[in-house]
C-alpha cells in the first residue's frame, strides 16, 4: 500500500473539503430558489459545458487515453474553494459562488461515480481497472460530504469557533492544494515532461475557453455584472485536489498517484494563472462601474 494514497491524500483532501464546509450555511442553499436563473446559468456550466469541452479538447488534441482520462475527471469535479475567496475580490456576486459551489460539491457525489466508471472503460478499453461504483461512492463520501457537512454543522452549532477556524484552515487548504500538486507533478515527471507539448496547450486552451463561455452565457442569459463574474470564475477554477484523488481511486493505491491524475495536478496550477488576470480585469470593471458597491465590499 502507498501511504502517499491511503493516508496522506486522504487526509489532506477531508481538511480542504472541511475548510469548504466551515464557508457554507443551509441559508447559501436557499439563495439558489431566490435566483434560479443565475444558478441554473451556473449549474449548466459545472456540469455541462466544462465537461464536454474537456472532452472535445481530449480528442482534438489527440491526447492519450490516460492523460483524456484525467482530463475528463477534472472536468467532473465540483468548483475549488477557492473560487469564493477569487469571486469575493473580483466584486463578484459571493452568495451565488457559494450557492453553486456548494450544490454542485454534494450533487458530485452522485454524478461522479456514474460519469467517471463510464469514462474510463471509454477511455482504456479492454486496459480499464475495474470501477466499482459503490466503493467509488462510498469513497467520496468519506472525502468530501462527510468533510464538507461536518464543516457545516461546525458553522451552525459552533459559530464563534467556525469565525475562528474560517481563515486559519482556507489558508491550510490552500497549502495543502500546492503540496497536492506538487506531489503528483514529481511523482509523474517523466510522464508529464513527455505529455507537455500536447498537455500544457490543451489545458491553457480549456481553461481560457471556461472563462470565456461561461461569460458569453451569463451575458446571453441577461445576468448582472457581478453574476456573469462569479459563474466564470467558478467554472474556470476546479476543484483539482479531488481530481488527483479520484484518479488515484480508479488506479488503486498500489499504483500511488497515477498518469490519470496528472492533468488536474497541471490544471490545479495553470487555473490561477489564467484566473487572476481575470479577476483583476473584473474587479476594476466592477470599480469603474459600480465604485460606491465595490468600495462597500473591499
Amino acid at each position: 500500500m502507498n501511504p502517499l494514497v491511503t493516508v496522506l491524500m486522504p487526509a489532506a483532501l477531508s481538511v480542504m473539503m472541511f475548510s469548504l464546509g466551515l464557508g457554507l450555511t443551509l441559508q447559501d442553499f436557499r439563495n439558489v430558489l431566490r435566483n434560479p436563473k443565475a444558478f441554473a446559468v451556473g449549474t449548466l456550466a459545472q456540469f455541462v459545458m466544462l465537461p464536454l469541452m474537456a472532452y472535445l479538447i481530449a480528442r482534438i488534441f489527440a491526447l492519450s487515453p490516460e492523460m483524456a482520462l484525467g482530463l475528463v475527471i477534472l472536468s467532473l469535479c465540483p468548483g475549488g474553494p477557492t473560487s469564493n475567496l477569487m469571486t469575493r475580490f473580483a466584486h463578484g456576486d459571493v452568495a451565488l459562488s457559494i450557492s453553486v459551489n456548494g450544490v454542485s460539491s454534494f450533487a458530485s457525489l452522485f454524478t461522479m461515480p456514474l460519469l467517471v466508471a463510464f469514462f474510463v472503460g471509454h477511455f482504456l478499453g479492454a486496459a480499464a481497472p475495474d470501477v466499482h461504483l459503490g466503493s467509488l461512492g462510498y469513497s467520496m463520501f468519506l472525502l468530501t460530504t462527510l468533510p464538507v457537512a461536518s464543516g457545516m454543522a461546525v458553522r451552525f452549532y459552533l459559530p464563534a469557533v467556525a469565525g475562528r477556524l474560517d481563515e486559519p484552515m482556507r489558508k491550510i487548504a490552500s497549502l495543502l492544494l500546492i503540496v497536492f500538486v506538487a506531489g503528483t507533478l514529481i511523482s509523474n515527471w517523466t510522464l508529464f515532461v513527455a505529455a507537455l507539448p500536447t498537455l500544457g496547450p490543451s489545458i491553457v486552451i480549456l481553461g481560457s475557453l471556461l472563462l470565456a463561455t461561461a461569460l458569453g452565457l451569463a451575458r446571453i442569459a441577461r445576468l448582472g455584472t457581478a453574476q456573469a463574474t462569479a459563474i466564470s470564475i467558478d467554472t474556470a477554477i476546479q476543484n483539482a485536489a479531488l481530481g488527483i484523488a479520484i484518479g488515484a481511486l480508479v488506479a488503486g493505491p498500489e499504483v500511488g498517484v497515477p498518469a490519470y491524475s496528472v492533468p488536474s495536478g497541471v490544471y490545479g496550477v495553470t487555473m490561477y494563472l489564467l484566473v487572476i488576470p481575470f479577476t483583476l480585469w473584473r474587479r476594476r470593471l466592477a470599480e469603474r462601474s459600480y465604485p460606491a458597491v465595490a468600495r462597500a465590499a473591499a
